[in-house]
């Protein structure tokens, strides 16, 4: 396996799991607030399905614009997604080796950082979540996220609480405020 392998492998996986906990996500669910720029989990959640489709474009060499709004996702939400992620995943499919302009860790990246987001506003531990995902996604915006180039996406990064599991370091490096918790919890 090449290491895009490895990547879209790990990918893959977090797609999966984003699919599955966009499935809990209810109609009362949508007005609660996240832990991400002050958006609703409505947002987020047309936020993170959009995201693939985007990338996928991004992948195929294509101009996108991450300002423009995103639609509005009603009750498939997680078909929807899982649509929009194997789209993604075509995408790569398509390509050779270094022909994308990034790599599949920068989507482990903003789909762990948004899993957590999600997660943390459902009241949902991270801690059982695959932490390979936002293992890498971490490493990726370490090596590449400046305090100089965090722009208006990402907030100062925030210490992470001791103990604290990989989508929780991720999620603070995002400039989230992740609380002390409980061992196995998230918030």
């Amino acid at each position: 396996m090449t290491n895009r392998d490895d990547e879209l492998a790990v990918l893959v996986r977090g797609l999966d799991q984003a699919t599955t906990l966009l499935g809990s996500v209810g109609d009362s669910d949508l007005s609660t607030p996240t832990p991400c720029h002050e958006w609703t989990v409505a947002e987020l959640v047309d936020h993170l399905v959009a995201a693939p489709t985007k990338f996928a474009a991004m992948v195929r060499g294509d101009e996108v614009d991450w300002s423009a709004p995103t639609p509005h996702v009603d009750g498939e939400r997680a078909e929807t997604f899982r649509a929009s992620a194997d789209e993604l995943i075509s995408a790569w499919n398509t390509v050779g080796d270094g022909d994308a302009p990034m790599g599949p860790d920068w989507q482990s990246a903003e789909v762990a950082v948004h899993t957590y987001d999600l997660a943390a506003a459902l009241g949902r531990p991270t801690s059982d979540l695959d932490a390979e995902v936002a293992e890498r996604g971490l490493a990726l915006m370490q090596a590449n996220l400046t305090p100089e180039n965090r722009g208006q996406v990402f907030l100062p990064e925030q210490p992470a609480p001791e103990g604290a599991d990989a989508y929780q370091r991720i999620a603070a490096f995002a400039g989230r405020t992740v609380p002390t918790t409980p061992s196995g919890s998230s918030a």
